[in-house]
């Protein structure tokens, strides 16, 4: 009996405390991303909630650095900036660093300014987590598997857009995105 019930706690706090992951479905392969709902609350539900209302679909990586990172979430094929809820509050000093492979929250010079966008680091961009003196990037996931497809981005030639540079001159769309069970 107490066998019993140890092992269906075990059940239970392991279904509990599981991370959630999402699978992106792009034009080049799929990658999973593991969510951080632990040391990153806000900033995962905020990202959920643009996966479970599918608006990410159909949007593009629109910035891709070799060696830095590649970012997405916030434009369409056009180029068409997209409509965001509201920003969030800056996770940055959660204990994730920017690490290969990590993923954080795009924001402008305010902190408290991450809406929809994201970006994956291609390295270890120490720079970008939060210090004393530098608010930082809120990660809030790690790719765990198909990172041979988020690196394959990076060997697409870029160009300017506008007013934006390093945009892959072939579109990377996302073209699915869901929850895994």
């Amino acid at each position: 009996m107490i066998r019993a019930l140890l092992l269906c706690c075990a059940l239970f706090s392991t279904s509990v405390f599981a991370n959630t992951k999402v699978l992106f479905e792009t034009n080049l392969g799929n990658f999973v991303i593991e969510l951080n709902e632990q040391a990153a609350p806000v900033t995962t539900k905020n990202f959920l909630r643009y996966v479970e209302d599918g608006s990410y679909e159909g949007t593009i990586f629109h910035r891709v650095i070799g060696g830095f990172m590649a970012q997405g979430g916030g434009f369409d094929q056009e180029m068409q900036q997209l409509s965001s809820y509201a920003p969030i509050k800056n996770e940055a000093n959660n204990g994730l660093k920017n690490k290969v492979g990590s993923v954080a929250m795009a924001r402008t010079n305010d902190p408290n300014s991450a809406t929809r966008q994201f970006f994956i680091n291609y390295s270890d961009n120490s720079f970008l987590d939060y210090s004393a003196s530098n608010p930082g990037y809120a990660v809030f996931g790690q790719v765990t598997s198909g990172f041979d497809v988020v690196q394959q981005m990076a060997t697409i030639p870029t160009k300017s857009a506008g007013f934006m540079k390093d945009v892959p001159s072939t579109p990377i769309v996302v073209t699915k995105v869901t929850i895994q069970k």
